[in-house]
This record gives C-alpha cells, sequence and structure tokens, in this order.
C-alpha cells in the first residue's frame, strides 16, 4: 500500500517537473507565433488606462508619464490614490484624470471599481496597472494592434524595472520563467496566457461582466481573504470560452521585491491565492475534457502546478522517502529534477534573462527559504498581507537606458 501510494506521488511530483522542459520544445519546433491579423492597420482602440495607487501616490509618475509618451494617441489614464498623503504631479495634461476616493477603499479591486465609475468616455478596452509599473513606449501600439484585430484579452510582457539586489534578481528569474512556462508557451501551443496582474487589456463589456461577477461582489467584502483579481480575471474569462493572447512585445517594467522580508509578504499573498485557486484550475481541467477544449484544459494543468519551490521540497523529500521505500523511483525523482534544472536554464536563455539574473542562481536557496517561511503566514492574511513598500520612483527613460 505504501508503496503504491509513494509511487502515486512521485508520478504526480514528476509530471510537474518535466512538462515545462518538453512543453518549450513542442512549442519551440510546432508551436505558432498568433500576431495579430489587422486588416484596418490605422484604426486606434481607445483605452481606459487604470493605475491603482494606495499609500504611495508619488511612485506612480513615471507610470501617468511613460504613458502620456504612448506612441497610441487614443487612451484616458485613470489614477485612483486610495489614502495616499498629497502630492503635486505637476502634470498638465487633460488625458490624465486623476481620482481620490472620499473614504479609504483599501482593496485593488475597489480602486479599479471606483475609476469605472468616473469614466469620461466609453471606452473599448479597460487595461490595468500597478503604480510601481513604467511602460515602453511602444506598449499601447502594440496592444492595440492585437485589440483591433479582436483580441478579447491581451497580456503584456512584464520585466524587471529594477535588478539592484540579489532578492530583486530573483524575483526577475522567476518572472522570466513564468512568461515563458504559463505565457509564452500555452499562447504558442494554442492555449491562453496566465495573467500577470498588471499589463493585461481586456475588452471592455467582459471586463465590466467580470467586475459584475459573484466572485468580485462577494469577494470585496472578505478584504484581504479575497483570491488576487487577476486569477478570478483568468478564471472568469476561460469559463467564457476566451483565450488570453500574449503580446511579448508589450513591455511593462515591474518593481521587483529587494528584500527577503518582502519575499515573504508578497509570496504569502501568492501562496493564499494559490490554495484559493485550485478549485478553479480543476474546474477548467474538466471542462477541457467535457468541452474537448484544449484550451481550458491545458490552462486548468498549469495552473493547478504546484509553485517551483513546492515542486522542488516535495520532489527532495520524495528521493529521501524513495531510498527505503522504492529505490528506482528515487533515481527517477533525481532525473526529473535534473530535467526540471534544464528546463529552468533553457526558459532563462529563451527569454533573454540578463546578466545579474544568471549571476543570483546559485543564491537561489534564499529565496526559497523565504517562500517557505511565507507559507507560515497564510494563516492570518489581515495581519501578515501587508502593502508591498516600494523604492524610489524611477523613469521610463532610466529603464530604457539600463537596458
Amino acid at each position: 500500500m505504501w508503496t503504491t501510494l509513494y509511487i502515486a506521488c512521485c508520478l504526480l511530483v514528476l509530471i510537474q517537473l518535466i512538462y515545462p522542459f518538453f512543453s518549450m520544445l513542442l512549442a519551440q519546433v510546432f508551436g505558432r507565433e498568433r500576431r495579430p491579423e489587422n486588416n484596418n492597420h490605422n484604426r486606434q482602440v481607445d483605452f481606459a488606462c487604470i493605475i491603482t495607487a494606495y499609500r504611495n501616490a508619488a511612485i506612480a509618475k513615471p507610470l501617468v508619464e511613460s504613458l502620456l509618451r504612448q506612441q497610441n494617441a487614443n487612451f484616458l489614464i485613470y489614477l485612483v490614490v486610495d489614502e495616499c498623503p498629497p502630492f503635486d504631479f505637476d502634470i498638465r495634461d487633460e488625458r490624465f484624470i486623476l481620482l481620490k476616493p472620499e473614504s479609504p477603499l483599501q482593496l485593488k479591486v475597489k480602486s479599479i471599481l471606483y475609476a469605472t465609475r468616473h469614466f469620461r468616455r466609453a471606452h473599448e478596452y479597460i487595461v490595468i496597472f500597478d503604480a510601481d509599473n513604467v511602460v515602453h513606449p511602444a506598449f499601447l501600439e502594440v496592444i492595440n494592434e492585437y485589440a483591433a484585430a479582436g483580441y478579447a484579452c491581451i497580456q503584456g510582457q512584464r520585466t524587471a524595472k529594477n535588478l539592484d539586489t540579489s532578492y530583486a534578481a530573483l524575483d526577475s528569474l522567476g518572472e522570466h520563467y513564468k512568461n515563458h512556462i504559463e505565457r509564452l508557451t500555452p499562447y504558442l501551443l494554442g492555449s491562453s496566457a496566465v495573467i500577470s496582474g498588471s499589463g493585461m487589456a481586456t475588452a471592455t463589456a467582459l471586463y465590466m461582466a467580470y467586475l459584475q461577477s459573484p466572485e468580485i461582489q462577494q469577494g470585496q467584502h472578505l478584504g484581504k481573504k479575497m483570491m488576487q483579481e487577476d486569477k478570478i480575471l483568468q478564471n472568469f474569462l476561460l469559463r467564457q470560452g476566451e483565450k488570453i493572447a500574449y503580446a511579448r512585445q508589450a513591455i511593462v517594467y515591474d518593481e521587483k521585491v529587494t528584500t527577503g522580508k518582502a519575499v515573504e509578504t508578497q509570496r504569502s499573498r501568492w501562496l493564499f491565492s494559490y490554495f484559493q485557486n485550485i478549485p478553479n484550475a480543476i474546474g477548467h481541467l474538466l471542462r477541457g475534457v467535457f468541452n474537448l477544449s484544449f484550451n481550458q484544459f491545458y490552462f486548468g494543468f498549469i495552473t493547478l502546478a504546484l509553485p517551483m519551490f513546492l515542486q522542488l521540497a516535495l520532489a527532495g523529500a520524495l528521493v529521501i522517502a524513495g531510498i527505503w521505500i522504492a529505490p528506482l523511483w528515487a533515481i527517477g525523482m533525481v532525473m526529473g529534477m535534473m530535467v526540471f534544472g534544464l528546463g529552468l536554464l533553457l526558459a532563462l536563455q529563451l527569454d533573454n534573462a540578463p546578466a545579474p539574473v544568471w549571476k543570483a542562481l546559485w543564491q537561489a536557496p534564499r529565496f526559497v527559504f523565504r517562500q517557505i517561511l511565507a507559507l507560515f503566514k497564510m494563516g492570518n492574511p489581515h495581519k501578515n498581507f501587508t502593502p508591498t513598500e516600494h523604492g524610489k520612483p524611477v523613469s521610463a527613460d532610466e529603464v530604457l537606458k539600463d537596458r
């Protein structure tokens, strides 16, 4: 009995360890870059760019400035400053609307809802940003190509704004890995990209329907126990049978965590939402089977897969246990871990990870240790899920110069 249970656990973990490497190979050989086929190249889609800032409005100024310099001119920016100290943006542009809620909102989705209630006009697409983001000058131009061609949801490519500490470089390592394994590879194979949380554009009608969904309406009252809104959005879209496109040329720079404490705080929120989302991931898998939908099935699989550090931790434990239970399977798990490592290196290479990320690889155990500590902070969200502290504002010019 114990041997059978052990082998079953090995199979479940082994599949998760090796699928990234082989899925990348399949995508490289058989994948297809689904670039927009837009017959109306001159059409400019009307975008509503929503930025949510909590207790720090100053960090959003570079993002606002980078959006105002976009090559696509048909947009308005709505910046919601929730519980932020007074800050003079010194920006006089009719495309920039500063919104100050009268009472504290304390939840990102509430800030988004507040922005939609103050739209100046009926926009075609809604683009969501975090206050610490900065966008490439061509971001909206690329997103416009996909939107004008009829894609209902487009995820841009998030990449690191800062690589100034080993923790930031390792956080960026995870982003490069996810960009290739959870976004580009599924998209090349005909499935959906996983939403990043910012830098994504969604057709307004769909996005407003998502905001009225029971998960959002009821989740607002859960406070910090609410599942992350990006997961709710992607679940909503997949249930509607939509595909999430991945526009890797639409680059949004995201601030990475710089300390071990910030890793614990951020990852505890992410892990909490991951476990909350398991029933939804299983639901996509089952719908994929019954609907004969590769999109839903593959998306369910990749969102059900354990976080990297849990995969490796379980694999290591199974190797140790297998020495006494099933030595051959223990050897198989070691080989699976080696394939996983090869897949990680391949993903970094294909995603053009910069030198600081490669140099930080040897410090990965520090990052893993902090994520393990984050597991023990999930039990008290209202105490431990504090906002990530941001560094000094960095302009788009500074970021592009560094690149």
